[in-house]
């Protein structure tokens, strides 16, 4: 029996601990490599939304903690928490876990699974980002059979906050 999994990714990004904070924390970076959109940047005990256009889909964000350059934590239907480390003056150790997943146990698992894998994309893609410039589209590539033309995205699409990518 499978109780509380704990969806986990890592990556070591060779760049200063705070350029890897702020791109996570400010959507004029963000979206450089993961979602679409975003109302604005994360401040503890403020609600954000972060959008995939490709997948017309949107999430609420709950900034619950701030620790500048170490932790982010917030809630999207789940808990993920960011932890960044200096290895050194040029490296941050990016470490994200995501809990709190709902559902039968099978749905539960899938949820971890896809955590999983949905922000090691993200710190693939943030890692070419930050040390070389390069926008490599992983999350818009990820799920092209997936993706809505405008006049497909439904009010309902809009609301969800969750889309499945299998």
């Amino acid at each position: 029996m499978v109780t509380n999994p704990v969806a986990k990714a890592e990556m070591l990004i060779r760049r200063p601990v705070s350029e890897v904070y702020e791109a996570f924390i400010d959507p004029a970076i963000t979206t450089k490599f993961w979602f679409t959109k975003g109302s604005g940047k994360l401040e503890a005990g403020r609600q954000v939304e972060w959008t995939w256009e490709m997948y017309g889909a949107s999430a609420p964000i709950s900034v619950l903690e701030l620790e500048e350059n170490k932790r982010i934590v917030i809630d999207w239907g789940t808990r993920a928490e960011w932890t960044f480390t200096a290895q050194s003056e040029t490296e941050t150790f990016v470490t994200i876990t995501d809990s709190g997943f709902q559902g039968e146990e099978e749905e539960v698992v899938q949820r971890a699974i896809g955590s999983t894998e949905g922000f090691t994309i993200v710190l693939c893609g943030a890692k070419a980002y930050l040390e070389h410039g390069i926008q490599l589209n992983l999350v818009h590539d990820k799920a092209p059979y997936a993706h809505v033309r405008e006049s497909e995205v439904t009010d309902e699409q809009d609301d969800s906050g969750e889309v499945e990518f299998t």
